[in-house]
């Protein structure tokens, strides 16, 4: 590759990032982990704890990566989570069998798999906060 071919960066260069790991504040962190872990099917990457009591987990499933920590209710018991934001997650797999993997451990879609108007396949979830999450693939 030569000069002429790579695409010109600014100087100073741009911001570069290489990975996001969101972090979820969770009202009730044994339902969280269980809906990540044994619904949706993360794997706990590392548990936080503190005087004996656990805080927190890195969650991660292939690439992707984010962490669920307990709410301390600094910002009092009635604050809403999960407005105004949706995770996309893209699978290698069928969405269509993770759909029916997800229902068979007790999990609720919030809709069906379905074809998206700009190609592939998704459908959705929604965690104990109401974070919704939607998961798609190109298949």
């Amino acid at each position: 590759m030569n000069d002429d071919t790579r695409t010109q960066r600014s100087t100073p260069e741009s911001l570069r990032l290489q990975l996001i790991s969101p972090a979820l504040t969770v009202d009730d962190l044994d339902a969280s982990l269980a809906f990540y872990r044994d619904v949706l099917g993360f794997t706990v990457k590392e548990e936080w704890e503190h005087d004996g009591k656990v805080l927190g987990y890195s969650l991660v499933a292939g690439h992707a990566h984010f962490m669920i920590q307990q709410d301390d209710w600094a910002k009092g018991r009635d604050r809403q989570k999960g407005e105004a934001l949706r995770f996309w997650f893209t699978a290698s797999r069928s969405v269509d069998e993770l759909a029916k993997e997800i229902v068979a451990r007790g999990g609720t879609l919030e809709s069906e798999p379905a074809e998206l108007d700009w190609g592939g396949r998704a459908f959705s979830v929604v965690d104990p906060d109401g974070f919704k999450i939607s998961i798609a693939s190109d298949d």
